[in-house]
């Protein structure tokens, strides 16, 4: 069973920067995509950025481009998602997420919140 612990998160001021970090245990097979979502408060969760690990390929929400960058530290075991520039609109609890041969799995989730 693949486990996932995310932290980094905390309070920001607007312009600032945060790391995210997820760490994974479990993972038994070598090709699988990882992901962060979040989820703001009375919102639906949705998706921020992926990686997949089969040429480190990555893709991003519109609203988080150039400003968000997934990346992976396999030798830690790690997902890692560095935030700048960041705004009031991306205060939410940030998820991290795989899926692969094994199955879809969460994280418990870290709060981000930006306000000055």
């Amino acid at each position: 069973q693949v486990q996932l612990v995310e932290s980094g998160g905390g309070l920001v001021q607007p312009g600032g920067s945060l790391r995210l970090s997820c760490g994974a245990s479990g993972i038994i097979f070598n090709n699988y995509a990882m992901s962060w979502y979040r989820q703001a408060p009375g919102k639906e969760r949705e998706w921020v950025a992926r990686i997949f690990t089969s040429g480190l390929i990555t893709n991003y929400a519109d609203s988080v481009k150039g400003r968000f960058t997934i990346s992976l530290d396999n030798a830690k075991n790690t997902m890692l998602l560095q935030m700048n520039s960041l705004k009031p609109e991306d205060t939410a609890v940030y998820f991290c997420n795989y899926q692969g041969r094994q199955g879809f799995y969460w994280g418990q989730g870290t709060q981000v919140t930006v306000s000055s």
